[in-house]
Parts: C-alpha cells; structure tokens; sequence
C-alpha cells in the first residue's frame, strides 16, 4: 500500500522552552488554520483533539499517543476527518540549536491505498506543518515563562492496614473515593514508606494504598520461594479487600517489573501503569548477566551479613550526586531494615523472570519515570522502552519524564517534582 515520510524542520531564535511551552498544548489553538477546538477523552482517559479549519466543516479528530516534557515531543494518530487514508502518525520534537535557539521537527507517516491522494494529502501536510512552524516560531518570541503549578501541599491522611492470610500482608492507605486503587509498589531496597509523600498526595484524587511486598516491612514471607504469581496474586489480593474494580499499579525499580508482569497478566484490570527506575527487570537480562547481578549480592548475605551492613554502599549506587543527608538516610533506613531471608528471596525472584515482556498486551495509559544520575536505569534505557512500547501497543498512550537531579530511587528524592507529574496523570484518567 502507497506510503510516504513527510518531514519538516524550522528553526527559531527562541529557546526550546518557549517554544515546547506552546508546540506541548495538544489541544491548543495556536496554529493559524485552525477554527475551532476542544478536548476529548476515550474510555480509557487518552487525550483527543477535535478541531475544525478555516473554510471547512470538516471535524478531525486525532489521539495523543506519545508525550515528554523532558524530551519536549508528542506523538499523535489520526482518528477521523481526512478522508482515503489508511493510517496517519505524526510526531513534534523541539531542540536546541547551536546557534542558542531551537530547532522544531514535525514528521508524519502516511498510508492511503490510492497513490494520487497520498500526494494529495502529503501536499497538504507539508503546508500544514510549514505553517504551524512559523507560527510556533512567531509566538514562542513572545512567550513569557510560567511559574510551574505548585505540588499539592495538603496530602489526605495514611491509616496502616493489615491483610489476614498467606501470608499477612501490610498496607498504608488512604480513605475510599471512586475511580481506580492506585496501588504503589517499592523496590528491592525499600519498602511501603518510601511512598508515603506520593501516598498522600495521589490520595486526593482517588484511593490509594502502599503494599510492603511480602517479607518486608510487617507484611509476612511466604511458605516458598516468592515467584512473579506469588505477587500477582497478592496485587488481587488487596484490589478485592479493598473493594476496587481498577487499578493503577505504580511501581519503582522491582516493583516497576512486579507492575509490569502484572499487566501482562491482567491488562483489562488496569486503568493506568506507572514505570518508576525500571520496567523490563532481568526478563531481557542474558542469562550469565542475571547470574552475575545475583551473585554480587547474595555474596555478601553468603558471608553472613544482613541488609543493614552494607546499606551505606548501596545508598551510594542508589542516591543522585547531589542528594541531600536527609533523603540519604531515608534510603539507609529503608535499606537497613530489610530482614536477609527477604532480600535473598527478592534476588532470587528476580533474577529468574519467567517471561520476556510482549508491550502489544499493554492497552492502558503508561507514564514512564527515571532519574537523571539513575545509574541502575539510565533515562536512555527507559526512554528505550518507552519508545518500544508506544510502537508495539495497539492503541498507544505513553508518556516519557526524566526527573532532574535525582538517582534512582526519584520519588524519594525529588517528591514534588514527581508528585507533579504523577497528579497530571492521574487527573486524566479521573476525567
């Protein structure tokens, strides 16, 4: 079938943020051909912009599948209203140029069966984009920056809460409202408190609960070796105590992979999935990689040491260069308290993945987070996977941020910033 690559480039004097702070509102109206429009939303809380131009009555309707301030880019499919085509993607990403201005590229890709309206509708995106260039260059000279909107300074209150069974599992929640659970996963180095300023805060929007994974903090270990089913089933677990039809797993690092072996799973229950420091885990890892992660840690349990006797190193790889006493001791702390049997029972989990990830099964909105100093999971790998996830999904809805001056552990480090971003999200799918 008749294809073809339309690809523009402009560049403007001012800075790449002016310009991303205009080209980033998806359903702004600041290209000149526009008439008319408005915001929409699917079932699953995607962001649609419905439009009209001047001089037609045509309505054209486009999803955004693809987002990043950090990257400053969005990436968007036609839903409606050109008529003969077969597929439209498209995508706008702001740079900095050498000559201390921006550089503005918009692409599309274009499918149509018949090969005189591909040129057609090629013609007509070119003088689209053409224009839209201009008109982001024109306004971005005479933007003037906004102060970012503060994070949320009156977080609900967090009640501990206990799950009888095999085993007993401990949470911290937050009172019940409607919409999805927001469930927060910890990493293999912490545990439920390191959540709790995200805790609160997503708690505004709709109800939230931190699980200390099994063996940690006061939830029980197991009677076997924990596998990626055994925390499967502890996320159903607390979705039925709880009384939630939806959830939005929010993980770090090890529970970033728990969330997403999750959602291999159980897509249909999931109304978002948030990737903090992590995503696919060891499921890519060759298979000396994997053992060669494990034995460097279990070693030093093999030695007799507990957590707590090499906390302070591990801080070292966790925390970002510039991270404060405080936050350093919040990671000791959590570090330090995890019994050996548990840390030994994660490492083993995790460095045996039963599977390697198939993103085509991810039908939810996905926001995906990493430190900028995060040395565990750089900001290209998981940009990577972003990437890969918003080509293999069906229906994509991805959004992409780096959080600045952070390591890996980023919603400890930088708590507002992340809360930012997370609240904007899930203010999305509560619409």
């Amino acid at each position: 079938m008749p294809h073809e690559r339309i690809q523009i480039v402009g560049h403007c004097p001012a800075s790449p943020e002016a310009v991303w702070a205009i080209a980033g509102d998806f359903c702004g109206k600041w290209h000149p051909a526009i008439a008319d429009i408005h915001a929409e939303r699917d079932g699953r809380g995607s962001v649609i912009r419905a439009f009209t131009v001047s001089g037609e009555e045509t309505l054209y309707r486009e999803q955004l599948t693809w987002f990043s301030d950090s990257a400053r880019s969005l990436g968007y499919t036609h839903l409606e209203g050109i008529s003969a085509v077969e597929r439209y993607d498209a995508s706008i990403a702001v740079s900095g140029n050498a000559a201390g201005g921006s550089s503005i590229e918009w692409t599309a890709d274009v499918v149509a069966a018949d090969a005189d309206r591909l040129a057609a509708i090629c013609r007509g995106t070119e003088a689209i984009f053409e224009a839209g260039i201009v008109a982001l260059s024109n306004q971005a000279q005479r933007h003037r920056e906004h102060p970012l909107r503060p994070a949320l300074s009156n977080p609900v209150v967090v009640e501990n809460k206990s799950l009888d069974g095999a085993p007993r599992l401990s949470l911290s929640v937050t009172p019940p409202k409607g919409g999805p659970l927001c469930l927060f996963l910890h990493g293999i180095g912490g545990g439920r408190t390191n959540w709790l300023p995200q805790l609160g805060a997503a708690g505004t929007l709709h109800r939230a609960a931190a699980l200390d994974l099994r063996g940690y903090g006061d939830s029980a270990s197991g009677a076997s070796p924990s596998t990626v089913d055994d925390y499967c089933a502890d996320i159903l677990r607390v979705r039925e105590a709880l009384g939630a039809e939806k959830l939005v797993l929010i993980g770090l690092s090890y529970g970033s992979w728990i969330a997403t072996s999750f959602a291999m799973r159980h897509p249909d229950m999931l109304a978002g999935l948030v990737l903090s420091g992590g995503c696919t885990g060891m499921s890519e890892a060759s298979f000396e990689e994997r053992e060669a992660f494990r034995i460097s840690r279990q070693a030093l349990l093999d030695k007799g040491l507990a957590p707590a006797d090499f906390a302070s190193d591990v801080v070292k790889v966790l925390a970002g260069p510039h991270a404060s006493e405080i936050v350093r001791e919040r990671l000791l702390l959590s570090m330090a308290a995890i019994p050996a049997r548990t840390y030994r029972d994660a490492l083993m989990c995790f460095t045996n993945p039963p599977e390697r990830f198939d993103f085509s099964r991810l039908t939810m909105p996905v926001l995906m987070m990493t430190g900028q100093y995060d040395r565990l999971a750089s900001t290209a790998e998981i940009q990577g996977v972003a990437r890969r996830i918003h080509s293999d999904a069906a229906l994509p809805d991805v959004r992409y941020e780096t959080i600045s001056d952070a390591g890996h552990v980023c919603n400890v480090e930088q708590p507002e910033v992340y809360n930012r971003i997370l609240l904007d999200f899930l203010g999305k799918l509560s619409t």
